[in-house]
């Protein structure tokens, strides 16, 4: 856990982690003219993760030293009813600040996150996302490229707990790498028409 000694001699639990690799990550997304609109293809991208899982969310998500950008978003027409009765609607906007979500967590750590109740996990249970928009739960994947450098996430997630299991796991590590390697073809088809 992150303490933040500028608070006291006890100082306190910082509920987003801190992203040393966010300079660098920003000047490499700005290279691959990604994480400042939304991408159509991985829109599409997202669409097809959503069915998979058969999560109503479902995100390719950038994370610069601005904050998080849904290049790639699912949300369903009619957003389901949370547990509490009100209906959850994330994704209005694309752009939300580091404190919103997991997938900062994920970025940082560069390892996968499941959560299939976020209310059974201190540090995740009072995020934004939990109370404003009814997610209880996620999983999520780090986008990693070839040189190591972790761009974002690609990430599922449900306003109804979900036992994503071993299966739902790999299904999200496969995901991640299989996007990673489009977009690294990408980059290099773009190279090649310079």
């Amino acid at each position: 856990m992150t303490y933040d000694p500028a608070s006291g001699p006890a100082g306190r639990l910082l509920l987003t982690p801190e992203d040393k690799e966010a300079p660098a990550r920003t000047r490499r997304l700005r290279g691959l003219g990604l994480g400042e609109r939304p991408d159509p293809s991985l829109d599409v991208y997202a669409d097809q993760l959503a069915e998979l899982t058969r999560a109503p969310y479902a995100m390719v998500n950038f994370i610069d030293d601005r904050g998080q950008f849904l290049a790639g978003l699912h949300i369903p027409p009619r957003p389901p009813a949370a547990p509490d009765g009100d209906r959850a609607a994330p994704g209005a906007c694309r752009r939300l600040g580091r404190d919103h979500g997991f997938c900062p967590h994920v970025v940082v750590r560069g390892r996968a996150l499941v959560l299939e109740d976020v209310r059974d996990y201190p540090r995740f249970a009072c995020n934004p996302v939990v109370d404003g928009y009814g997610i209880r739960s996620y999983l999520g994947a780090p986008l990693i490229e070839s040189t190591g450098m972790v761009l974002g996430t690609v990430s599922v997630a449900d306003v109804r707990p979900r036992p994503w299991g071993k299966p739902g796991l790999a299904a999200i590590k496969k995901s991640a790498a299989e996007l990673v390697a489009r977009l690294e073809h990408r980059e290099e088809a773009r190279r090649q028409q310079r």
